[in-house]
């Protein structure tokens, strides 16, 4: 009988992730639907022992579930034992107990996580607290998944308000997308006592909505209904379902938000949509990045009052500069405007403060601005994670200097979004940078469990195995990162690095002179090259790459010529480059490694 703690159990051939919601055979996946999954996990908890139809009824098919209970068990059994290759006269792992239930009779094999979290949320749960899994798009449009995903974001949003209530982040809540997990083994990951689920079923104008909120110790509803609207009452329903989960909550709300905790940005329900398309492509960094600032600019001429609209646009441009996807001469200024605007149309939406702040220190290296702003935004929305890792890694430790404030800005982050792989990369390269090897390096490899398909976690990992000393190691992360990046120069100048740290400097100098044959048909961030050529050992081309940086204003400037980041060490050994610093307002630097 497996425990709690447990999240894999192992079983002849097969293993099943608890975590994860899928069944592997020697390793392959096994396609297995969700009552049937269900059923598994329920034999399981209780092997040996017999699961009565009765028991497996409650568990399974909720008491507002129209079905033929009998017909649906029988069904599930069938398709488990199909997937297993069990047999139902000569059974080796699931029994039939004639009009009683069924027993799981394998031998079962119990596997803890052996990666820790680090320093997620605390080890109980936090008194009032929710997770608000992605809600299923019911609809035959595969567009309409765009808008499901936006209604959670949105509902995520409003209860983040809330200040007594603690609720998960984006990423982590949606880490859960598309999986069957028992809301229990939730509520222990997240460290919730409550899950908020739903449905959305979209024809025409007219929208079904179903929302259930789950008690996660024991599985029972706790408040449910279902909303048949027309779309244009969606900002109406979020703030409902918002102000029903605080009310059974008893949560009582302050005086600010008794009015509404949902307000509607927008008039125009295509500018809503694009947003959330939008949205949904920057968070998945790389070269896309450039399509969500499509969708943006395509809000903003829908309406241009969009204040959240103005405030993705932003990041999109600023993210865009700081990966080098786009020159700093118009681009910076676009992305300054763009936060400038999103703040005067939506002064207490954390997102534009957020905007404001990064395109400030990035930009235009306003670092008084960008500490303002980034508190601003935090205050707003405490649990707002893109914030406080922007904050933590970009101003308190690259511009400032001041690590250890760094960490615990992560730490905070990823308290608020202990699933997400980005909270956990950055929350290392924090500990990296403070001189916390082991941390780091544990951090970025937890990063990397949680999305393996991700160049950045590996890039991340790469960076703090090369902290720790382990070059070798080092070098082979970071190649992965380069293959899945699509060899992004920005993975190249930090790997030319490692490979100059270990002495190999022939393949340092390979990957500067491939970022300088990219840089002739296309651009690459100066800021890059001069961090590559050092690597290489090419004095009189870092120095000229880093000239050019600072006169183009190289948003890259305010964390690869950082002295905070070790990968810097090659620039700093040159005195021309140390004046450079001193001319261009950072003596700060210079003074931080005496």
């Amino acid at each position: 009988m497996h425990t709690p703690a447990q999240e894999i159990i192992r079983f002849g051939d097969f293993e099943v992730g608890l975590r994860s919601g899928e069944l592997h055979r020697n390793g392959l996946r096994v396609k297995l639907q969700i009552q049937p999954f269900q059923l598994l996990c329920a034999l399981l908890e209780r092997a040996g022992d017999v699961v009565t139809r009765e028991e497996l009824q409650r568990r399974i098919w909720s008491a507002d579930t129209f079905v033929d209970f009998n017909q649906g068990l029988n069904n599930a059994v069938k398709k488990l034992r199909e997937a297993l290759g069990d047999d139902a006269e000569s059974p080796r792992l699931i029994e039939t107990l004639s009009k009683r239930g069924y027993r799981f009779i394998g031998a079962v094999q119990e596997s803890a996580n052996t990666l820790p979290v680090i320093h997620g949320p605390a080890a109980r749960a936090v008194e009032d607290s929710i997770a608000v899994l992605p809600f299923t798009s019911m609809s035959a449009d595969p567009s309409d998944e765009f808008f499901a995903d936006g209604m959670t974001e949105e509902i995520i949003n409003a209860l983040a308000q809330i200040e007594q209530l603690h609720v998960v982040a984006r990423t982590s809540a949606f880490s859960f997308k598309g999986k069957y997990i028992d809301v229990r083994a939730i509520g222990r990951q997240l460290n919730v006592r409550t899950v908020l689920q739903g449905s959305v079923r979209r024809a025409g104008n007219e929208l079904r909505i179903t929302a259930q909120l789950v008690n996660v110790e024991d599985g029972y509803h706790l408040w449910a209904d279902r909303f048949d609207r027309e779309v244009k009452d969606i900002f109406e329903i979020q703030d409902e379902i918002a102000r029903s989960i605080a009310e059974r909550l008893k949560i009582t709300l302050k005086a600010g938000d008794q009015e509404r905790l949902v307000t509607a940005e927008t008039s125009t329900l295509e500018s809503y949509q694009l947003y959330v398309k939008g949205r949904e492509l920057l968070y998945r960094r790389g070269g896309v990045i450039s399509r969500a600032a499509e969708c943006f600019e395509r809000e903003i001429a829908l309406d241009p009052d969009y204040a959240l609209a103005w405030a993705g646009l932003a990041d999109s441009k600023t993210v865009l500069g700081y990966y080098g996807f786009a020159r700093p001469e118009a681009n910076t200024h676009q992305a300054l405007e763009a936060a400038r605007r999103a703040v005067t149309l939506g002064p207490s939406l954390a997102e534009a403060r957020n905007a404001l702040a990064m395109a400030s220190l990035m930009g235009a290296w306003d670092r008084t601005t960008a500490e303002r702003e980034f508190l601003h935004a935090i205050e707003l929305n405490p649990s707002y994670p893109q914030a406080r890792d922007w904050y933590a890694l970009f101003f308190l430790q690259f511009s400032e200097g001041r690590l250890e404030e760094g960490v615990e800005q992560a730490k905070l982050a990823l308290k608020a979004d202990p699933l997400s792989s980005y909270a956990h990369g950055v929350y290392g390269l924090t500990c990296g940078n403070a001189g916390r090897r082991l941390e780091a390096v544990q951090a970025c490899q937890r990063s990397v469990e949680l999305d393996s398909e991700s160049f950045l976690s590996q890039m991340l990992l790469q960076l703090v195995l090369h902290m720790d000393g382990r070059l070798e190691e080092s070098v082979a992360a970071g190649e992965t990162a380069l293959s899945m990046s699509g060899r992004l120069a920005w993975s190249m100048a930090f790997l030319a690095v490692t490979y100059g740290k270990w002495g190999k400097t022939e393949q340092a100098d390979a990957l500067y002179s491939e970022m300088v044959a990219r840089a002739r048909r296309q651009y690459v961030p100066p800021a890059q090259l001069a961090m590559a050529a050092a690597a290489a050992s090419r004095e009189s081309d870092a120095l000229r790459h880093a000239s050019e940086a600072f006169a183009v204003r190289d948003p890259d400037c305010q964390f690869f010529f950082s002295r905070h980041l070790p990968f810097t060490e090659p620039l700093y050994a040159y005195p021309r480059f140390c004046d450079l610093l001193v001319r261009n307002g950072r003596s700060d630097w210079l003074r931080a490694g005496k």
